[in-house]
């Protein structure tokens, strides 16, 4: 089990939170803990590539890094790579916000790593659940935050959010829609992870051990 944090301390619970683009999610992250009571400290922000998501931490004070695959001779080399910068954060778990890559077992295997998807997994795995989802004619999609595994979006699921696919819509229209979920909903769900602690119990995450 993932701990909580300490009852009776301020001391908030650190995060390493991983980027590859624009960062939308992380400012959500950065936004709710810019409030003490939140109980969530951004330690650090790495990402794949240098992407804007880094210019939105280094604007809030937050140290970053850099671990690009094409540095490495192979994924393994980089995966170690990746896992000692983020160990160097000293996370109580890793929060992937937009991360474009598949994590190895070096990163996996030292800390808890949390991602969320656009779509209600495990139906729409992958890079395009929007498209995917809208092309099939479902009525209705969402948001999932998830615990990651060695597969594409196939980790043990926390919490999921419906979103209405209305007639009319293109994937712009019900992606930005997903996106106010899926913010609220990674912003919500780390703050109680990490007050609460977890533990991974085969498909299920029990939040608080319950």
């Amino acid at each position: 089990m993932t701990p909580p944090a300490a009852s009776g301390t301020s001391e908030p619970t650190p995060v390493v939170v991983l980027v590859s683009g624009s960062g939308t999610l992380l400012q959500a992250l950065l936004d709710a803990s810019a409030d003490p009571a939140y109980g969530v400290r951004v330690a650090a922000v790495g990402a794949d590539r240098p992407c804007a998501g880094l210019e939105r931490a280094e604007r809030s004070g937050i140290p970053t890094f850099v671990v690009r695959p094409a540095d490495f001779e192979d994924r393994a080399a980089w995966d170690v790579a990746l896992a000692e910068q983020v160990a160097a954060a000293g996370p109580r778990f890793v929060v992937t916000a937009g991360f474009m890559r598949i994590l190895g077992p070096a990163t996996l295997g030292a800390q808890p790593v949390v991602n969320t998807h656009p779509a209600l997994l495990p139906s729409f795995p992958g890079a395009h659940g929007v498209r995917d989802a809208l092309a099939y004619g479902v009525k209705v999609t969402g948001t999932t935050c998830h615990v990651v595994d060695a597969g594409v979006d196939t980790g043990p699921i926390i919490e999921q959010r419906v979103v209405a696919v209305e007639d009319d819509d293109t994937e712009e229209s019900l992606h930005e829609r997903i996106k106010v979920q899926e913010r609220e909903l990674l912003v919500d769900v780390v703050r109680r992870l990490a007050r609460e602690g977890f533990a991974v119990d085969g498909r299920r995450v029990r939040i608080g051990g319950a």
